[in-house]
């Protein structure tokens, strides 16, 4: 029997539907049931330290790993973890206080105390990685302790955002005896104290997971134990699954074995949970580049994309056109690049272009990463270049490079235009806009908009009810729109497939999209 499970989850305005399905079998309870989960993904970490990695390694790092504060199932707002309590502790939002829970130890024996943390997070800063999770401490001054079990966060400004940082994996924390002060640890070692031992890691291929008896945290394991398989592409992944080689999905799948799926086509066994998801495409236009710098140019592109035939055409629905930076389900969303540009035209993009004098074809080199955000992304990028050039205003050429040197390229601006996908750091509309603008971002270009940075996104932070900044980001969305030098393309939707007798698959994932395993369970029989 085939079954299809879908989840409706609104980032941070808490709202889920799930259903549990299976015949004979329901969810069990028992924690630990001695069964081993296998978990599939095409998403590999790219480090094991945390304070080299902002991107998809986290979601090995929330398994292992513990930070101050995180997401329990069903959560919108971080909760205490390796903390007891953490709060403000002015009205102007500037200084933040920890208190940890006692008696905590790393899995090595070693005691987990105030002074851990704060080695760890200044470690971060010391080291700064390019393109590391430096860049989330923005607003941090300085780190103090106050004895064993207190720890002190103070801030440059107010930011209320800031417990929306200390619960993403990145401030994760580790043992200052095996971590050096100022350098990424290479021994290719982990030293935490998550819900999870890391007990063998073999870089691209899997990561062999055990209870860690010594974890204190909110984390309730429904398993002893899990394997994480890292695999290079859908298809494979799928054929594990169907052959029971892995348990679950909870990345990667490609639009061509969802849709397969969906019709329940030889999947016998199989359940499939559709969620919304929070990731996001978009264009990236380069202000150093001699036409990618030209307003009217970014406009006429912006006039000419056609969203929805890259959702149908590429991703075969999986993926929701998007028309701003912060995507549906978040505070601030707007359809604002709809509202402006309308349905793609090539009349209105012509028009652009002559009133600013630019009559011959636009010359374009647009570049993407040959092995991230998945199979369909260089035919997204086909079909970008097959609606531009059928206008008759440009002329488009594509190149690609792996991701390792496609960052260091885009870092090093050496990209007319790119592509880049983000997923959320934390389920905030900041997370959407700050990243990506002023003189140190995550796109290595510098985008001086002081309206944003000096104004609006301050402005925000100096909220705690996050459902009160929806005027800032509205104006934030309105100027991205106008200057259209971020382009977004689609919002992602979240799948995952997993096997009739496996449980959790449907709340295996924080507000962040974050792989929780140890929801993961077997049902038992009735």
């Amino acid at each position: 029997m085939f079954n299809r499970i879908r989840c409706v989850r609104r980032i941070a305005a808490t709202a889920s539907i799930s259903v549990l399905a299976g015949c004979g079998l329901m969810p069990s309870h028992n924690a630990g049931d001695g069964h081993r989960i296998v978990v599939g993904t095409t998403s590999a970490p790219s480090t094991l330290d945390p304070a080299a990695a902002w991107d998809g390694s986290w979601e090995l790092f929330r398994n292992i790993y513990q930070t101050l504060l995180a997401y329990p199932v069903g959560a919108t707002e971080p909760k205490p973890d390796a903390a007891e309590n953490c709060t403000f502790s002015d009205a102007a939002k500037r200084t933040y206080r920890c208190t940890l829970r006692g008696d905590m130890t790393f899995s090595n024996g070693d005691t987990l105390d105030a002074h851990a943390v704060k080695y760890s997070v200044d470690r971060i800063r010391r080291i700064n990685v390019p393109g590391g999770p430096v860049g989330l401490l923005g607003s941090l001054d300085r780190v103090e302790t106050r004895g064993d079990s207190v720890v002190v966060f103070h801030l440059k400004k107010a930011d209320a955002t800031f417990p929306f940082v200390l619960a993403t994996p990145a401030m994760s924390i580790v043992d200052p005896a095996d971590y050096p002060a100022d350098a990424v640890r290479k021994d290719g070692g982990i030293t935490a104290s998550g819900p999870y031992e890391l007990k063998k890691y073999v870089a691209g291929d899997r990561a062999e997971l055990t209870r860690n008896d010594s974890y204190k945290g909110f984390a309730d394991l429904k398993n002893d134990s899990a394997t994480i398989r890292y695999f290079q592409d859908s298809h494979a992944m799928v054929d594990a699954l169907e052959k029971k080689q892995i348990d679950v999905t909870v990345r990667g799948l490609a639009a061509d074995d969802i849709v397969a799926l969906q019709g329940g086509r030889s999947h016998d066994g199989l359940q499939l949970i559709e969620e919304a998801g929070a990731e996001t495409s978009y264009l990236v236009f380069n202000p150093e580049d001699g036409w990618a710098r030209k307003l009217p140019v970014r406009r006429a592109v912006a006039q000419l994309i056609d969203r929805g035939a890259i959702a149908d055409k590429i991703y075969k629905g999986t993926v929701d056109p998007l028309y701003s930076m912060i995507p549906k389900g978040v505070v601030g969303h707007t359809a604002g690049f709809f509202d402006d540009y309308g349905d793609p035209s090539v009349s209105r993009a012509r028009g652009l272009l002559t009133d600013a004098g630019i009559t011959e074809p636009v010359p374009l080199t647009m570049w993407f990463a040959s092995d991230r955000y998945g199979s369909a992304t260089a035919p997204m990028f086909a079909e970008i270049k097959r609606q531009l050039e059928a206008s008759g205003l440009f002329r488009i050429t594509l190149r690609s490079r792996p991701w390792t040197t496609f960052e260091a390229g885009y870092q090093k601006g050496e990209y007319p235009v790119f592509g880049r996908g983000w997923s959320p750091d934390f389920p905030d509309p900041d997370d959407f806009v700050t990243p990506f603008v002023g003189e140190q971002n995550a796109l290595g270009t510098p985008y001086r908009i002081p309206k944003i940075t000096d104004e609006l996104l301050p402005r925000s932070r100096e909220e705690s009810d996050r459902g009160e900044v929806v005027k800032q980001f509205q104006q934030t969305q309105d100027i991205l729109v106008a200057d259209a030098r971020l382009i977004p393309l689609w919002q992602s939707k979240l799948f995952v497939a997993a096997n009739d007798d496996v449980s959790g698959a449907e709340s295996a994932f924080d507000s962040s999209s974050i792989m929780m395993v140890w929801e993961l369970g077997r049902k038992t029989s009735w």
